[in-house]
């Protein structure tokens, strides 16, 4: 028979060994019990392999931006609206559309019995002028004489007076039409450009009449020229971001024509009123558009930049886009050697800066994953 210490050794093993596997069984259900839904549970070895970063909410200098809805315009000192001042029909068109054009070029001829109208109403009202002026210098002589009385040297006056002004309303009429020249010969009216630019918009062709501005009535406008090189934004501020905009301060651009290109500006002009309908004030960006990306009457998303302020803010690395939610995930107290994360949906002001301002959601002193979220979202 073997003496007893011989098989101490062999049970101390055995026991050990006993005791190894229940810690590992214990242990493997922990980790494989079901989390929650929308619960992550992981190992403290598996927290370090898929290299998931916790970070601290707390209060963050936010570069703040306020995002609005714009309308792309031509800039109004560097457009020209061409009327008719004349009533008459069209005869030649001699600019195209997408023409360059430079202040004085032709753009249209009409023939227009207005021409012959206007020259003739200054020689009627200089023949005028004359009668009148002899018909007081008689009255003068003869009141000189007592042979005229003092009500009719009045009356000769007033006469005098009606004439010359007729004159000069005859003169000023005939000069506003020599703006664009006029043939008296042919009666032809010439449609000239008011300013350098390039012809944007054309209403008229040839043989269909037109009406004329000093001829009653609305004449429509026949051309527009412009220069789109350079073009305005108008967007619209709610009441409580007017005092945080500031002339001068940068402002970027995007259009659904060109989604992947962003152009940079700047606010040039606040509106120091509110449209009573929409309770919101128009504010103006100056763009450069040298390759006419920018188009009249374009709808555009506008991004103006105001001042930083102090905000509860996440790093724009913790966000993570599911749909059309936004969400992130947070550590939660350790225990039972797991490490438990919740995903949680957010509302963030998204800006273009680092971090995000954070509207609802999460409290300060709260743990999110920064790095990491996208395997923690394959988890659950």
């Amino acid at each position: 028979m073997r003496p007893s210490w011989i098989h101490r050794p062999a049970l101390a093993l055995a026991l050990a060994a006993g005791a190894s596997c229940h810690a590992s069984r214990a242990a493997s259900e922990v980790l494989t019990t079901k989390a929650p839904p929308g619960e992550v549970w992981l190992s403290p070895g598996q927290v370090r392999d898929a290299k998931v970063d916790v970070a601290t909410v707390g209060q963050q200098d936010v570069e703040d931006t306020i995002v609005t809805s714009g309308t792309v315009s031509l800039d109004d000192q560097r457009t020209g609206h061409v009327f008719s001042p004349v009533t008459g029909r069209v005869v030649k068109i001699t600019a195209e559309l997408g023409q360059r054009v430079k202040k004085g070029d032709p753009l249209a001829v009409l023939e227009s019995p207005d021409i012959g109208s206007a020259v003739s109403d200054v020689h009627k009202a200089m023949a005028d002028q004359i009668a009148a002026q002899h018909d007081l210098q008689r009255k003068k002589e003869l009141f000189a004489q007592n042979a005229a009385s003092e009500a009719d040297v009045e009356a000769a006056e007033d006469t005098y007076r009606t004439a010359r002004a007729e004159l000069e309303r005859a003169r000023q009429k005939q000069y506003l039409l020599r703006a664009g020249g006029f043939d008296t010969v042919t009666q032809t009216y010439t449609l000239s450009s008011p300013i350098d630019g390039e012809v944007l918009v054309r209403n008229i062709n040839p043989g269909i009449e037109v009406q004329g501005q000093y001829s009653g009535g609305s004449a429509p406008e026949l051309f527009t020229i412009g220069q789109v090189d350079e073009v305005w934004v108008l967007g619209d501020l709610y009441e409580i971001d007017m005092a945080r905009v500031r002339v001068g301060a940068s402002a970027q651009v995007s259009v659904v024509a060109y989604p992947d290109k962003v152009m940079s500006g700047k606010v040039d002009w606040v509106s120091g009123s509110l449209d009573p309908s929409t309770r919101t004030a128009k504010v103006r960006c100056t763009f450069d558009n040298p390759d006419k990306v920018l188009r009249p009457m374009m709808y555009a998303t506008v991004k103006i930049a105001v001042a930083e302020r102090t905000a509860l803010a996440i790093p724009r690395a913790a966000l993570l886009r599911l749909g059309e939610y936004n969400v992130v995930f947070v550590q939660l107290d350790d225990s039972e050697g797991r490490v438990r994360f919740e995903r949680l949906p957010v509302d963030v002001s998204e800006g273009d800066g680092p971090w995000l301002e954070v509207r609802h959601g999460l409290e300060a002193g709260q743990k999110i994953v920064v790095s990491g979220a996208a395997f923690l979202s394959q988890k659950l």
